[in-house]
């Protein structure tokens, strides 16, 4: 104890010393209030203030009659952050009705970005100036003040925000989700199954119309029976799958405990080869019992995709400003693209890109989007000229269709036509595989 006891005054005595020392070596000036108003400096802390009429307070430009006022603490530093979350469930029941959560999410990871799992395990996601904000209402009242809302953000975080255990053909990882997302703009190539044997009957009696010509004059004539192939070959073989390019532009996906997201793509499918049999009257007065053959190109189709959140998996944060809020109310927080509604809410502000939108198993086209198309085919083949879209019967003039065994429409460009339509829904996408955010290969959570 003795020993302990001098030691401190011993230390206490050099602080002293050195104190002294310092204090000797210089001496304080005073400075005039300019002075210190010119001084500046970096506050590991720091606080702000929106009043309720302030230009930046959002919700005022929301709603007029409003009077919230916002108050933020925040942290100026850049924190490391990897975590694993195996259920995060926030919101459940209360004003927002029993039976689901505002945010439903299993398996939540978020890292650095990886494509192995011990890259994963081995990096942190990098949280950029994070803060806590306060929404209160009727800030200047000391007898009416409340607090309405309050979200922890930052404002980017660079990282990798995986959801679920796999990519696969079961859905997993988000189950419902309360907020604001962009999807930023993305491509891939869908695989199209071809078709057999399609008979008039599989789209609603759709006929195939057209003028087919000679030198002299064209002939109009229109099917009354078929039997078509539409697939990657002339033979009518159907082992290969037709392809497309996909194309899906930025667009949004918000709403308060939504499960599914409805987007909007489009596709360009070339390459589809005729092929079959028709039976047609020429000219009202010729039947017509004909082998078809020739070419479709550049359809180009409008898909709607019902895509259950559950095939999410993988978001690439690249600086997102993201914020999680709790609000007795909507509120439109400061900086914000989306209008906070009552219950949680999670924003990412920045698009995130989801990558390779190419669907990992190949596509059927439905029996309407044939329909529709077969329709375009009949408006190319009524219009333009010989050679360009109408049916050209050859050398021998209108006798090489009316009397030969085939009937060529030719190479059909539909490029211009009206998209046909054609709907989708939870495509397994190739991209929104992932690792683990764990050590070891054989591990999808820890």
């Amino acid at each position: 104890m003795r020993q302990f006891t001098s030691l401190r005054v011993a230390l206490l005595t050099l602080g002293s010393l050195c104190f002294s020392s310092a204090y000797a070596a210089s001496t304080l000036v005073p400075m005039s209030d300019a002075e210190l108003s010119a001084t500046r400096g970096q506050a590991l802390m720091s606080m702000s203030y929106i009043a309720p009429t302030d230009s930046a307070n959002l919700e005022k430009l929301r709603d007029n009659s409003s009077n919230v006022g916002f108050y933020k603490l925040g942290l100026d530093a850049e924190v490391e952050l990897n975590t694993n979350i195996r259920k995060l469930q926030l919101g459940c029941g209360g004003v927002n009705g029993t039976g689901a959560c505002d945010i439903d999410i299993d398996n939540l990871s978020l890292s650095g970005i990886s494509d192995t799992n011990d890259g994963r395990a081995s990096s942190s996601a990098k949280i950029t100036n994070p803060f806590i904000e306060f929404a209160i209402k009727n800030p200047n009242s000391t007898a009416l003040r409340e607090v309405t809302g309050m979200r922890v953000s930052a404002e980017a975080i660079e990282g990798l925000l995986t959801f679920g255990t796999e990519n696969g053909p079961n859905k997993s990882g988000i189950n419902s989700l309360s907020g604001y997302m962009e999807v930023a703009q993305a491509g891939g190539t869908v695989k199209v199954n071809p078709v057999s044997g399609l008979r008039p009957a599989d789209v609603n009696n759709a006929q195939i119309s057209g003028e087919a010509c000679g030198y002299l004059a064209c002939v109009p004539f229109q099917t009354y029976d078929y039997t078509l192939n539409l697939t990657t070959d002339a033979a009518g073989n159907s082992t290969d799958k037709l392809t497309g390019t996909l194309f899906l532009p930025q667009q949004t996906i918000t709403g308060k405990r939504i499960s599914v997201a409805p987007l909007k793509a489009t596709a360009t499918v070339s390459g589809i080869n005729v092929s079959g049999n028709i039976k047609a009257m020429a000219a009202g007065i010729l039947n017509l019992d004909k082998s078809v053959t020739g070419s479709i190109n550049n359809l180009t189709v409008n898909v709607d995709i019902s895509e259950d959140l559950g095939f999410f998996h993988k978001a690439n944060l690249n600086g997102s400003p993201v914020s999680l809020s709790l609000q007795g109310n909507d509120i439109r927080w400061p900086g914000s693209k989306s209008v906070a509604q009552r219950g949680w809410w999670l924003e990412l502000s920045n698009p995130i890109d989801i990558g390779d939108i190419t669907p990992v198993d190949s596509v059927s086209i439905a029996n309407k989007t044939i329909e529709d198309t077969l329709a375009l085919v009949s408006q190319k083949l009524s219009t333009g000229t010989r050679g360009d879209t109408k049916v050209d019967c050859g050398a021998l003039g209108l006798l090489s269709c009316i009397g030969g065994s085939t009937i060529n429409i030719g190479n059909l460009n539909l490029a211009g036509a009206t998209p046909v339509q054609m709907s989708l829904s939870n495509l397994v996408l190739k991209n929104q595989s992932f690792a683990s955010n764990c050590h070891g290969a054989d591990v999808k959570f820890c």
